[in-house]
């Protein structure tokens, strides 16, 4: 049991990492990395790899710890309501794979649900935090951010997340179908 734990604490490190890393790759045009969401890939492959529990608590550090050390995203609002938003994806998406059958759809039913929700969690985090700034977060604002400025990264999640999590049960690195 001991040793289950560790792994997948060591994991759900190397996960974070490449939550703090492959925004690097986009950092030099911001609006490309906003369109690709690169942070979002890593924390959903840990709500698969690892489980819900994991996949939160590596949703809800990512983009905080991005934004003390790097300066990006702006800590306030930014990061604060994306912490929000990952938690919810590496939640939901460990939380569903785990209860559904480890069967390819699953992986899909289980992405797209997780996807959807957080966002909806990041329009809830936005307009409590915008609001707290004393700024306006408007329907406007959050078809643009959930889904109009995020559609070429929902794509990329579509068909990357679910050829990673097949890898890595052919790996035996996650649970496999029974």
């Amino acid at each position: 049991m001991k040793n289950a734990t560790a792994k997948k604490i060591v994991l759900a490190g190397l996960f974070l990492a490449l939550g703090l890393l492959l925004p690097s790759f986009t950092g030099q045009i911001p609006s490309i990395g906003k369109r690709l969401l690169p942070m979002h890939i890593p924390v959903l492959l840990a709500g698969f790899a690892l489980g819900g529990p994991y996949g939160l608590i590596v949703g809800l550090i990512t983009p905080v710890l991005r934004s003390v050390l790097f300066g990006m995203p702006p800590l306030f609002p930014n990061a604060a309501t994306m912490s929000f938003e990952l938690a919810a994806y590496g939640l939901l998406a460990g939380l569903l794979y785990k209860v559904l059958l480890k069967k390819n759809w699953s992986i899909y039913l289980s992405l797209a649900v997780a996807m959807i929700l957080g966002r909806v969690v990041w329009g809830a985090a936005s307009l409590l935090l915008y609001g707290i700034q004393g700024s306006p977060f408007t329907w406007q604002m959050f078809i643009a951010g959930a889904i109009v400025d995020a559609i070429p990264g929902i794509i990329l999640q579509l068909v990357l997340i679910p050829v990673l999590v097949i890898a890595l049960r052919r790996a035996w690195l996650i649970a496999n179908a029974d």
